[in-house]
């Protein structure tokens, strides 16, 4: 069974915040925006994903479909019991835009970070130069192998640090994956790509859209990010922060909690 952060406001609660994290993170990745949210009066639930700890990190590749990922998302989803602002960071981004394609009527507004819609994302891969960007999730499918590289915690670490990741922060996710069944969870969200399930990966949203991606990203192009608009029929918005990476949610707190408070107080 995976974990739950929920941050409660004191006073009236404006809405509920579903935030998705990413990889090598997990929910923590999410306490300061979530910090400034609560503040602003919306409640912020964010999940351990599945693969994020030892206690919900199964060891078959299958286990980390598409439709299992969405699946959990969902059961989190009628646990809270309204529909949410729906907010996902990297891998958390991908899936965030998953569910909201599958089940629109749980999904009022959504907010990509870093990554776009897995559509774009692909035909980005085949018309710019982001699958070169992207070469480790290549050499994640090799069995074993990755598990001992992440394994290193020092070298994780400064590579975390030059992705942007402030040093805390990277400390912490490098510590986390000194756990191998953490290190396998994760790297399995990669392995089961070739499994996605056919008519789930590609969805249109409806809800309104904002994506979210920093100009000095070292693995996502803007390229994909600005791709995403085809995919969108309830309204695409693009926010590029400057002189930010990949890790937003924690390099840049104060600027995307006020966008995401902003971006949801835009629907009725």
């Amino acid at each position: 069974m995976f974990s739950v952060r929920d941050h409660q406001p004191a006073g009236e609660c404006r809405g509920v915040v579903l935030a998705l994290h990413g990889w090598p993170q997990d929910s923590r990745s999410w306490d300061a925006v979530a910090e400034r949210l609560v503040a602003a009066g919306y409640r912020v639930v964010a999940p351990d994903l599945r693969g994020a700890s030892k206690g919900a990190a199964p060891r078959s590749r299958w286990a980390y479909r598409s439709s299992e990922l969405v699946a959990d998302v969902e059961a989190v989803l009628e646990w809270i019991g309204e529909p949410v602002h729906l907010v996902g960071h990297d891998w958390g981004s991908g899936l965030a835009w998953q569910v909201a394609g599958v089940r629109p009527e749980l999904v009022r507004t959504v907010t990509a970070v870093s990554v776009p819609h897995p559509g774009a994302f692909v035909r980005a891969m085949f018309t710019t130069t982001q699958l070169p960007r992207w070469w480790y999730s290549i050499v994640f499918q090799l069995p074993v192998l990755p598990e001992l590289v992440l394994g290193q915690r020092e070298g994780l670490q400064r590579g975390l640090e030059k992705a942007g990741l402030p040093v805390e922060a990277a400390r912490r996710d490098a510590e986390r994956l000194t756990d191998r069944r953490v290190r396998r969870g994760g790297v399995n969200w990669y392995r089961a790509l070739p499994f996605t399930t056919p008519g789930l990966g590609f969805p249109r949203v409806g809800a309104p859209v904002l994506q979210v991606w920093g100009d000095r990203d070292p693995v996502i192009l803007r390229r994909g990010c600005e791709g995403s608009e085809r995919y969108c029929s309830g309204g695409f918005e693009l926010v590029v922060l400057e002189g930010v990476a990949h890790f937003i949610p924690e390099e840049a707190p104060d600027r995307l909690a006020e966008l995401i408070v902003s971006h949801a107080g835009s629907v009725a």
